[in-house]
């Protein structure tokens, strides 16, 4: 499986963005897909983790209430569709993927974008 993070950019404050990671491979529907984010200076964390081919989704606090994750088959995408942004959520943006459900332990994720930096100004 290959990734493909993009749609990352500068925003302001309550603003939003949506993230895309293009995936490839033949077996997707059997993955579980995550984004995860990493500010300066902080340790990576769980975003949102979703299963591609039943959509149950789960959600870290960080960011609750605030996105939404999500796949679309055909075009073997996930997105993450992010509102109401702050300063805070500045971060570079990874997506993940991997066969067994990982929930919030990065380290065992087997594939890996290659990040895409969001930035929200104040």
């Amino acid at each position: 499986v290959q990734l493909q993070a993009s749609g990352g950019g500068l925003v302001q404050a309550g603003g939003s963005l949506r993230l895309s990671c293009a995936a490839s491979g033949r077996t997707l529907r059997t993955y579980y897909m995550a984004w995860f984010r990493q500010a300066q200076g902080k340790e990576r964390e769980l975003v949102a983790v979703i299963n591609w081919s039943g959509g149950s989704r789960d959600y870290a606090d960080a960011m609750k209430g605030r996105v939404t994750i999500s796949v679309d088959d055909p075009k073997k995408t996930v997105f993450l569709q992010m509102n109401n942004l702050k300063p805070e959520d500045t971060a570079v943006y990874y997506c993940a993927a991997d066969l067994t459900y990982r929930g919030s332990v990065d380290v065992q994720y087997t594939y890996w974008g290659q990040g895409t930096q969001v930035t929200v100004s104040s």
